[in-house]
């Protein structure tokens, strides 16, 4: 058989790169014929993220990388640095001129050699201004969600809305009655990029979705039965392909020898506590609290008597787009006297392996700010979450796992990161003794998500099947000049 080459072409951001590689690499584990082309867009910020690609991409003889050439610089407009979403869409499209060449190249080649042809494009919802290339190639598009089949759904519902309103959702609006969602959500709970700016970046995206040839989601078939049921007589859609869990189980990141020295002293710390004994908080490659936050949170901590480990991580300087960075010097944030008070019961780090550590047989709750990723992972190792988001869609998944799913227990659904507001002491030390009570109902459908996750992937689950779909489908476009 002809062997067949698919082009990605992820964003550099941990929440998508990740799962975009790990699906890639699915591909290719399942069928002999398939080579995968990643085409790396450069971050705009300093990453650690090259060092996970090139990690990969070095052990996997038929995934090659192509990075990506850095366009002329264009300052974004002050208005687009209000929302984080809009002035990565915008800096994303920046990269279409190059994006061509390279693919007009690479089709190219193959028609010259025919050997090998393209089979299509696998764009992350952020690049959907890439379709534009697959056409013009006469190439299939498929679009890679590497959230879930709710967020799509809001995503699918977004264009509607606007065409009817017109204007930005207001907090007091009606609620919203979306397909694939069975209870209805109030806008405070939406996406941050509707009302920080980044309105008319999520309409001009979502508008996209629809011309693609199919959308493949980092979800299952168990954990989201009426989502992705909803839209089986949809023949306005393209077809699904929920593919999920996506995750690193083996945490394959390539780390430095100050990460490994990190791990080293976590796992170490973790090996020594009671079986499910530790609550884990930990807020994604961009959560951070400003100083008086984090005090609260260690007066919670404390006075819950819980044992516990803190990825706590400080804010960039005001108005710099630069991620987060690791406490150097806890005491200065830290109430007087906390490191000696919690020595032994608790352990506060910076960066840390999360998916090694939901693992660990001593984590018994996990306070997260509901990234999807982290959602699969915590349900992988069957950890029970308290809510706390913070930004993009993570109140959706918040508000959708606590009052849809019943997979999570409540503090927030509608923190914001940067609205200045503060969550006390009492509300964080009640979620974290909550969340550690081993007999709770959300820990018991925990455990049975849990079972069914890791069913979804191996043959004869329902993930397993939907893969093999693709990539009959994706094999059995014959479109194009090559």
């Amino acid at each position: 058989m002809k062997k067949v080459e698919i082009v990605f072409i992820p964003v550099p951001g941990s929440g998508h790169l990740v799962s975009t590689l790990q699906f890639a690499k699915n591909l290719i584990d399942r069928n002999d014929t398939i080579s995968i082309t990643i085409l790396s867009i450069p971050p705009p910020f300093p990453s650690s993220l090259s060092s996970y690609t090139n990690s990969l991409v070095a052990s996997e003889p038929r995934i090659r990388l192509i990075d990506v050439p850095q366009p002329p610089a264009k300052p974004p407009s002050i208005e687009s640095f209000k929302s984080p979403a809009k002035r990565f869409s915008l800096y994303i499209e920046t990269h279409l001129p190059n994006i061509r060449n390279i693919i007009t190249e690479i089709v190219s080649s193959h028609a010259k050699s025919d050997s090998v042809r393209v089979a299509g494009i696998v764009v992350d919802f952020f690049c959907t201004s890439m379709i534009d290339v697959a056409k013009e190639l006469h190439l299939p598009a498929y679009l890679f969600m590497p959230s879930n089949t709710g967020y799509l759904s809001f995503m699918l519902h977004l264009p509607a809305y606007h065409e009817q309103n017109g204007e930005v959702p207001k907090d007091s609006d009606p609620e919203w009655l979306i397909k694939g969602i069975e209870i209805p959500v109030p806008p405070r709970v939406l996406p941050v990029a509707l009302t920080d700016g980044g309105y008319s970046a999520y309409v001009k995206l979502a508008s996209r979705f629809r011309e693609t040839k199919g959308i493949i989601v980092n979800t299952f078939l168990e954990l989201e039965t009426h989502a992705i049921n909803s839209f089986s007589d949809d023949d306005q859609t393209p077809p699904l392909y929920p593919v999920g869990p996506v995750i690193d189980v083996d945490d394959g990141q390539a780390h430095s020898n100050l990460e490994q020295a990190q791990r080293d002293r976590i796992i170490k710390w973790l090996d020594d506590q009671p079986q499910s004994s530790v609550v884990f908080l930990c807020f994604g490659s961009m959560g951070s609290f400003e100083a008086e936050q984090v005090k609260e949170i260690a007066a919670g901590l404390e006075h819950s008597g819980q044992r516990f480990l803190w990825a706590l991580r400080m804010p960039p300087p005001k108005d710099k787009g630069m991620m987060p960075s690791d406490c150097s010097n806890p005491e200065e944030v830290l109430p007087d006297g906390f490191l000696e008070r919690t020595q032994g019961k608790g352990l506060i780090c910076g960066w840390a392996p999360q998916v090694e550590v939901l693992g660990h047989e001593a984590i018994g709750g996990f306070v997260s700010h509901c990234g999807w990723n982290s959602i699969l992972e915590s349900l992988w190792h069957g950890v029970p979450i308290v809510t706390w988001p913070m930004y993009a869609e993570q109140q959706l998944n918040a508000f959708r796992m606590v009052k849809e799913s019943g997979l999570a227990m409540e503090m927030r659904l509608d923190y914001k990161k940067g609205s200045g507001e503060v969550v006390g002491a009492d509300e964080i030390e009640r979620a974290v003794v909550a969340v550690m009570d081993m007999d709770s109902e959300v820990r018991k459908k925990v455990k049975e998500m849990g079972e069914m996750t890791r069913k979804a992937v191996k043959d004869g689950g329902s993930s397993f099947a939907s893969v093999g779909r693709f990539i009959e489908d994706v094999i059995g476009n014959n479109c194009g000049p090559n």
